[in-house]
């Protein structure tokens, strides 16, 4: 699906729920309709124009990338000036209200005509465009199973350099270094590295802390390829697991694994986010589990749709998650496990296939 089709796509969701028009603020949105990578940018929308506010410092830049857009370079305020073209153009405009800060709003009522101001602006009932970004299409699942790809790659490289008593942040700087060298454009977030007690923290973000001599490593990291994000949990294990370590481990892995199997059509979020629940309260371990089971990933790290207890969203062929639980035992060990996987028409596919089997170093 291109530019053009997912505008069309989206001007019938416009006219489904009787939007006018539509300004588009947050950046993710405005590439995911027009193509347009650069970091100040709006895009307003009605049902005969489509219109790309920037400024000079992205003049060639927009002009290579902007599909199915017309082009305006603002010498003021890009959201000014979008407010300003659609007071012409329409009676009332819709923003997203989850990307549309107060200031912002604020910017926006002032640049129009002061007796227009009292109800021309209206948020969204609901998320228009996240909700078509959920469901991703051809082009872009070939692009996140090579972002995984690269993930997977990285990982095994990474692997011959955690050793015990090393600092965390020396993991995390080989990671970044085999991540870059093997072309991705940048980390998805900030790579986490956590080791020994620190494991126990769920987003232990690497420190100078060193490995210990006997103790779990887990690496949560992603890498950013074509525009769009991988993600990717393991927890390996540095000397020789207890029996007690190798249980809780293989508890974790049981519960990721019903998770991924329970990721299909038809099935709701808070279904999946069960299978593993379910798996670690038979185990005795539920209490530790923390957060979450996922979320859907694409061109940023989160997304919708949330893997989460209640969700009831029902998954789609098309929509990437990750499939993520973990245990936590503060002063003593963590373990997570987390694959990116995408919802197929009669299943799933799991795009970071490396190894799960509790690896000792």
């Amino acid at each position: 699906m291109n530019e053009a089709s997912r505008l069309r796509a989206l001007r019938g969701r416009m006219t489904s729920e009787e939007v006018e028009a539509l300004l588009v603020t947050h950046l993710s949105d405005v590439r995911y309709l027009c193509g347009f990578t650069g970091s100040n940018a709006v895009l307003a929308i009605t049902a005969y124009k489509a219109v790309l506010f920037t400024d000079g410092r992205y003049t060639t830049q927009a002009r290579q990338e902007t599909q199915a857009a017309r082009m305006s370079i603002s010498k003021r305020s890009v959201l000014k000036d979008a407010c300003i073209l659609l007071e012409s153009s329409a009676k009332h405009v819709s923003y997203d209200p989850e990307h549309t800060t107060v200031s912002d709003l604020s910017a926006m009522r002032s640049a129009i005509s002061s007796g227009k101001r009292r109800g021309f602006f209206s948020p969204l009932k609901g998320p228009i465009v996240s909700e078509l970004r959920m469901v991703k299409d051809a082009d872009e699942l070939r692009r996140m199973t090579a972002a995984a790809s690269l993930g997977n790659r990285v990982f095994n490289a990474t692997l011959p350099h955690i050793q015990s008593r090393i600092p965390e942040s020396e993991i995390a700087a080989s990671l970044e270094f085999f991540a870059r060298s093997m072309g991705a454009e940048g980390m998805s977030f900030e790579t986490i590295v956590a080791s020994g007690s620190r494991s126990a923290l769920p987003h232990g973000r690497a420190s100078n802390h060193k490995t210990p001599r006997n103790g779990f490593v887990t690496l949560d990291f992603g890498v950013i390829l074509n525009g769009y994000c991988s993600d990717m949990t393991r927890t390996v294990y540095v000397g020789r697991p207890s029996a007690t370590e190798r249980s809780a481990y293989d508890a974790v892995l049981e519960a990721q694994q019903a998770a991924v199997a329970a990721v299909k059509p038809g099935a709701t979020c808070g279904e999946v986010d069960e299978a593993a629940r379910g798996t670690l309260r038979k185990a005795g371990l539920a209490k530790y589990f923390t957060h979450s089971t996922g979320h859907g990933v694409g061109l940023e790290i989160h997304e919708s749709p949330r893997i989460a207890a209640g969700q009831t969203l029902e998954l789609k062929p098309g929509m990437v998650v990750t499939i993520e639980p973990g245990i936590y035992l503060a002063g003593k060990f963590g373990i997570r496990i987390e694959d990116m996987v995408a919802v197929t028409d009669d299943g799933n596919k799991v795009l970071t296939p490396v190894t799960r089997t509790l690896i000792e170093l």
